[in-house]
């Protein structure tokens, strides 16, 4: 039988001690479907999303994954992503981020060992029972760690044992990751398909020179055609969408590099500075040095 995972809404766990660049936070909430993101966006840090209830669609590099309950998504730093869930009753999840030093404590190895299925060809993981099983059962000891600390923050053992516990759980599904059992579904409608690999083509290629000629080339459409149906299937031109996707690496670099901002824009695919600076202030309300400025402070 399913051991399911222990839900209680609202329920969060935390640990964050920055001075040893160790950080968990452990979200069990709902979304509907008017909190849908409008576009993708990123994280600094790790994330894995277990969907409780029956369904979605993750979008990752403009590619949407229908996943189910029980599913695992594996997020890597920087990684642009969004979730939709569908219309009705709100959908409960578990949301887990964490972050954890470069030098992995003195086992830099091993952490780039246990997290290689963060760096997997499928983002999403679904798995027979029993293995489900296994997997939920660390994660319900960590809720139980928690639940021993009641309001009470963790105290430093308590979080000794949370991170044991879930350091074991990264080494269980690096063990485990082959047996993947999720296929992406193919949609009935080609074109969604191929505008689908437009997307993710921008997504990957974004530093290079993005021109409707090209892209219309390569998926062998008039670029008429290609305009008309790449906002029909995304809701966005496709300068819109290439300037989205630019300007959110550049956002990431912008908050975890200390690269010069005339680089970070030439490195993600602008070809003038000044048309970086009044495309990042167009769709961020600020300049690229006023964004670093305000997400340096909040750090």
């Amino acid at each position: 039988m399913l051991q399911p995972i222990s839900y209680e809404e609202k329920h969060f766990i935390i640990v964050n001690d920055i001075p040893n660049h160790i950080f968990y936070f452990f979200d069990f909430d709902s979304r509907s479907s008017s909190k849908n993101m409008e576009f993708e966006h990123f994280h600094s840090y790790y994330e894995i999303c277990v969907l409780l209830s029956p369904d979605a669609i993750h979008f990752i590099k403009g590619i949407p994954y229908h996943i189910e309950a029980g599913d695992f998504v594996l997020l890597q730093p920087s990684l642009l992503h969004k979730t939709c869930y569908p219309e009705g009753e709100p959908s409960r999840r578990l949301i887990i981020t964490f972050m954890y030093r470069d030098d992995g404590y003195g086992f830099a190895d091993s952490y780039q060992e246990i997290l290689s299925p963060f760096r997997g060809e499928l983002p999403i993981y679904r798995f027979p029972e029993e293995i489900r099983n296994r997997l939920n059962v660390l994660i319900n000891r960590i809720v139980d760690v928690s639940n021993q600390a009641g309001t009470q923050e963790l105290t430093g053992t308590q979080e000794l044992v949370l991170h044991s516990i879930f350091t074991e759980f990264l080494y269980c599904f690096h063990r485990v990751k082959d047996q993947n059992i999720y296929r992406p579904d193919r949609t009935d409608d080609a074109i969604s398909e191929r505008i689908y690999a437009v997307s993710n083509f921008i997504h990957t290629h974004f530093a290079e020179e993005l021109t409707l000629e090209e892209l219309a080339r390569q998926t062998w459409m008039s670029p008429y055609y290609l305009s008309h149906q790449f906002k029909r299937v995304t809701g966005y031109t496709i300068t819109h969408y290439i300037h989205l996707v630019r300007i959110r690496n550049c956002q990431y670099l912008l908050i975890n590099s200390r690269r010069k901002i005339t680089d970070i824009a030439a490195e993600c695919g602008f070809s003038s500075f000044s048309q970086f600076n009044r495309v990042f202030r167009r769709l961020c309300g600020e300049s690229p040095s006023e964004y670093r400025k305000r997400q340096s402070a909040l750090r």
